[in-house]
């Protein structure tokens, strides 16, 4: 039913994880899909050939979307390559997995993660508006984590919270002819999340969803394709919360 033939398609953070299950996802329902890496080349251009051997075409882009350089460079290279976006989602980001209290968590932490999750996806965001379609769909990844707040990860936590409030800005500012929606995931089973994923930790987080499982990254893919559809055109300024239950705040 979800049919995006002919379409373009940006996720930023699509080497891996949900960017990775997003990006082949889309192609698989015919979009041509770009996709950003920070530092792990392989894994997006392995990503990249997976999108080509479904019939698609394939572009890859690194370096630190928190430079406003690299967010214009990449920017400059769709429109040409590309001729603009049907589809831009913001995905990349980073997770710090060991706990600190707010007293002492060191200020380098703290703008190291706000530079990740938030300054990235404002400096992407805003380069490629610009090249979004009338009737396109941006989708910014956020978490449950913005939503309920974080003991001891209050960086991350304040970051993603940023992108909800952001989310709900941009949708204002660009109706009627772009949507823009955010995606909360709740905890997934991913290699950003396995240092906590001990055997007890995990238990005891599967035990705290209702659904009684972790998400896979397709759990949250799916959703985004949604969004990236015709099936949400009417919907624009939310947030879709896909947490199994776990977090009930929609």
């Amino acid at each position: 039913m979800i049919e995006l033939g002919g379409q373009t398609a940006l996720i930023t953070g699509g080497s891996r994880g949900i960017g990775r299950a997003a990006a082949l996802l889309l192609a698989r329902a015919g979009a041509d899909v770009a996709l950003t890496y920070h530092i792990r080349e392989e894994d997006a251009q392995s990503t990249a050939r997976e999108i080509r051997s479904l019939g698609r075409r394939a572009y890859v882009s690194g370096g630190d979307l928190g430079d406003p350089e690299t967010s214009q460079r990449l920017a400059a290279a769709l429109e040409r390559d590309f001729g603009g976006l049907d589809i831009f989602i913001a995905n990349a980001g980073v997770w710090p997995a060991e706990e600190m209290p707010l007293a002492q968590l060191p200020i380098d932490r703290w703008r190291t993660t706000l530079h990740a999750n938030l300054d990235s996806v404002f400096l992407s965001t805003r380069a490629m508006l610009p090249l979004v379609r009338p009737g396109g769909r941006v989708v910014i990844v956020s978490s449950t984590a913005g939503q309920r707040g974080e003991a001891f990860h209050a960086d991350y936590a304040a970051a993603k919270g940023a992108l909800i409030s952001l989310t709900k800005s941009l949708a204002l500012e660009y109706a009627p002819g772009i949507t823009v929606n955010c995606v909360a995931p709740g905890w997934v089973d991913t290699e950003m999340s396995a240092p906590v994923f001990t055997t007890e930790n995990r238990e005891r987080i599967r035990a705290g969803i209702p659904i009684g499982r972790i998400a896979t990254t397709e759990d949250v893919a799916g959703p985004i394709l949604f969004l990236c559809s015709t099936l949400a055109r009417h919907i624009t300024g939310e947030v879709l919360n896909v947490n199994g239950g776990s977090v009930l705040c929609g």
